[in-house]
Parts: C-alpha cells; sequence; structure tokens
C-alpha cells in the first residue's frame, strides 16, 4: 500500500491550515507595538505635516503609538531603502511625494527601483495641484496674456524650481512645450530660494504646488494664471484649468502617499487604507489640509494603485519628450 500520496495531502492540508491562522491571528492582534511612519523629508513641510496627521489619527484608530520617523536625505532614497529593507509586517509604513516616487527612477542612471513593482500602495493621503504663477509686477491678466509676453521676449523668460528633476522643474519645462514658448530653466537648491526670485521679478513664472505659493496668491504678490488639476480647486474658484484654457496636455499635481514593503500582508494594508479613509473623512481633517491646500483623495488600494502605473507612464513620456537628465 502506498502511504505516501495521503502523507503528502494531510501535511498539505496542515500547512495550508496554519497560514490560514496565521493570517487570521495577524488581523486579529494587528498592531500589538507601536508603527513606524517613516517620513521623506524634512520636518516642517507638507510630507512631514501629513504623515503627522496621519500618525495622530491611526494611533487613535488603532490605541497604538505611531512614531514619525523623518530620513531626509538623496532627495527620498534614504527614507525608500530604509523601508524597502524593512520587515514587511506592517509595522514600517513610508510616506512620500509622488516627484520622489515616480520622477527618480528615469533620472538616476543605473535605477532598478520601479515603484509599480518595489513597493506596496496604502492610502494616497492628499493632493496639491500645481499653479502656474508670475510675479505681481508683471501687468499680465491671464494665461494667453503670458504666451504673448513670453513669445515676444523670447530668450528673457526663465523659471525656477527646487533643483534638476525635481516635479517644479518637469512641470516647468512641460508647461512651456505645451504653450510653445522658450524658457531657461534655473535650479535651486529649494524652493525658497525660487519664492525669493520670483517676487523679486528675477523669475518670469513658475509652477509649484498650491500649499507653496499660498501665501504670495493670497498677498497678491504672485498671480496665478492656470491650475494643473483636471477641475478648478475651491481654494481659488476663479482661476481656470489649463485644459479650460485651451491646454489640456498640461496637468501637474503634487500627491502624497503612505507605502508599505513589498511582501506586507494585503489584509494589514487593507486594514490600514480602511483606518486611514475614516482618518481622512474628518471634516476637522479636511479643514486643516485646505489651509494648506491640499485636497482629499483617499479612496481603495486599487484605485491608488492604477494612478500609480498611470502616473509613472505619463511621467515617463514627459522626461523622455524633454530631454531632462541628472547630467
Amino acid at each position: 500500500m502506498n502511504l505516501l500520496k495521503p502523507i503528502k495531502l494531510v501535511n498539505t492540508f496542515v500547512l495550508g491550515s496554519l497560514f490560514f491562522f496565521q493570517v487570521l491571528n495577524a488581523q486579529n492582534i494587528y498592531p500589538n507595538k507601536p508603527i513606524r511612519l517613516v517620513v521623506d523629508s524634512v520636518p516642517g513641510g507638507t510630507t512631514d505635516l501629513l504623515g503627522r496627521i496621519a500618525a495622530d489619527g491611526m494611533a487613535q484608530q488603532f490605541g497604538t503609538s505611531i512614531v514619525v520617523d523623518n530620513k531626509a536625505g538623496a532627495t527620498g532614497n534614504l527614507a525608500m531603502d530604509y523601508v524597502m529593507k524593512s520587515n514587511p509586517d506592517g509595522y514600517t509604513l513610508l510616506i512620500c511625494a509622488n516627484g520622489n516616487l515616480l520622477i527618480k527612477p528615469f533620472l538616476e542612471i543605473g535605477s532598478n527601483f520601479n515603484p509599480v513593482m518595489d513597493i506596496l500602495p496604502v492610502f494616497n493621503t492628499a493632493e496639491l495641484p500645481h499653479l502656474i504663477v508670475i510675479p505681481a509686477s508683471l501687468s499680465i491678466k491671464d494665461l494667453n496674456g503670458f504666451i504673448a509676453f513670453a513669445k515676444a521676449n523670447s530668450g528673457k523668460i526663465f523659471y525656477g524650481s527646487a533643483g534638476i528633476g525635481s516635479q517644479p522643474h518637469i512641470s516647468g519645462s512641460q508647461f512651456s512645450r505645451v504653450i510653445d514658448i522658450k524658457s531657461e530653466h534655473v535650479p535651486y537648491k529649494g524652493m525658497g530660494s525660487a519664492m525669493t526670485d520670483i517676487l523679486a521679478g528675477r523669475l518670469q513664472f513658475m509652477s509649484a504646488a498650491y500649499g507653496t505659493v499660498r501665501p504670495y496668491v493670497k498677498s497678491g504678490d504672485l498671480k496665478p494664471l492656470a491650475v494643473g488639476s483636471k477641475k478648478r480647486i475651491s481654494a481659488l474658484p476663479d482661476i481656470p484649468t489649463a485644459s479650460e484654457v485651451g491646454f489640456p496636455n498640461w496637468e501637474m499635481s503634487a500627491w502624497f502617499g503612505i507605502f508599505a514593503p513589498k511582501g506586507t500582508n494585503y489584509e494589514i494594508l487593507k486594514m490600514l487604507n480602511e483606518r486611514l479613509q475614516i482618518v481622512f473623512d474628518d471634516p476637522k481633517i479636511k479643514l486643516k489640509m485646505n489651509e494648506i491646500g491640499a485636497e482629499s483623495v483617499g479612496g481603495s488600494i486599487s484605485t491608488f494603485s492604477d494612478r500609480i502605473k498611470s502616473d509613472y507612464k505619463i511621467y515617463g513620456q514627459v522626461i523622455k519628450e524633454s530631454g531632462i537628465t541628472f547630467n
């Protein structure tokens, strides 16, 4: 009599049962220790602020500590590498902006990181549409007026960014091509320095997330011409989208997502997604976000995953067309 086949069937059943109960147990007891939320930037910025909103909310939802760990450096690589190498148990998460996640793989020579394959999406916290802004010293009323001005001053149009390959750089370059003007990029070490020069009139335009330019738009020192989202933003209902004024090929938004290491159990990811949705659906949180020009996004893991895939493809095409490189 051959006893090997029944034994194999029994072992398969036992192993399957053990896996089932391990997953069930993980759902029932998670989390049973502090969760670390790694932020890929310095304290005080938009990513950090959204990370702390998420951390405070998760702490209340789960009844456990959420440690916010700022690991700024190497334009996000330090935080990314740390999280990717962490144990995929749901206790180490990352929050970062789409620029660091989706742009750098196309610009860094030798990079083999693929945001679609190498890290898992958890939750899309918020979106900050880009605006095209000009200094108030330019007596221009709208985007068509700026285009006429730029073409009349060919070779004298400059825009700034936080550095080569940054989202404002990619966006400004794409905007110039879409509206068919010649412009020169001026890279800075951060948006603060770029802001100083555009306010002084040394730059003629800039693409920046609304949260970055919000104080100067409110004061009248910068004039917004167009918003890079699919619809007008609630904070600036009178400012048209680029599509509305005839340039549908320019869209740009900074969004901020939470991620987990590859291999993290899906049930844990789903639980995190559901709890974070509760946090960011809170009217008080939405009001706080509106104060920095952020719009709540949320949604399922699959919806977020689809957006990452779509945006990654778009960025690849834009960077290829622009010819932008770090060298």
